[in-house]
């Protein structure tokens, strides 16, 4: 019998965000998204669907007390990951970098992308109705997959090209920030709305 091995494993880590009151972070990314002018002008001059806070707010936690509990839970839950992950981090420690809101309405899209400059990046859910789209995660191989013939239909989940996760309102994914991934199109007439965050190493 041969001797087949995973080698260079892709890890995921999903668990409930807790100890954060999900009605009031509800209520609080609707009213910053409505209030921040700044961010509603770069959504619509870069052509983004619906709201994010990206751009315009980098102090979430500091004026708002839902977001630093947010942050507080997510430390938790990021040095968590980073043991599994067994990262060796000498006399530094992964911080917070940015954190921001994403509301993404009927037809909104986030296209494939990477966080290059971070460690660890990833999502809270703050509300996902019927309809809304899963996160698409990309084998990090695809690209130099040119001549490869496609996986078998239902192929094992270590296999596949392309892995579809859907989180539940509360629900927290993390990733290493070079995995890439998207948010196909949301087929819900209600909002999709996120949570996302990089974690740097410093």
């Amino acid at each position: 019998m041969p001797d087949i091995s995973s080698l260079f494993v892709t890890r995921l880590y999903r668990a409930p965000l807790g100890g954060v009151d999900q009605d009031e972070l509800l209520a609080s990314c609707y009213a910053i998204a409505e209030d921040d002018e700044a961010g509603q002008e770069w959504c619509e001059q870069n052509g983004y669907p619906g709201y994010t806070s990206y751009a315009s707010l980098t102090d979430l936690p500091w004026r708002f007390p839902i977001f630093a509990e947010v942050v507080k839970a997510l430390d938790a839950h990021v040095t968590a990951f980073a043991e599994d992950l067994e990262f060796d981090l000498g006399e530094g420690k992964l911080v917070l970098e940015d954190i921001w809101i994403n509301i993404l309405p009927e037809g909104g899209t986030h296209s494939s992308h990477l966080h290059p400059h971070s460690v660890i990046s990833g999502t809270t859910y703050v509300a996902m109705p019927d309809g809304a789209s899963a996160l698409k995660l990309e084998d990090p191989r695809s690209a130099r997959m040119m001549a490869a013939p496609p996986r078998k239909k239902g192929a094992r989940e270590d296999l596949r090209t392309f892995i579809y996760a859907a989180p539940k309102v509360g629900d927290v994914l993390l990733w290493e920030s070079w995995l890439r991934h998207e948010v196909p199109m949301n087929m819900s007439e209600d909002d999709r709305i996120s949570v996302s965050f990089n974690y740097k190493w410093v």
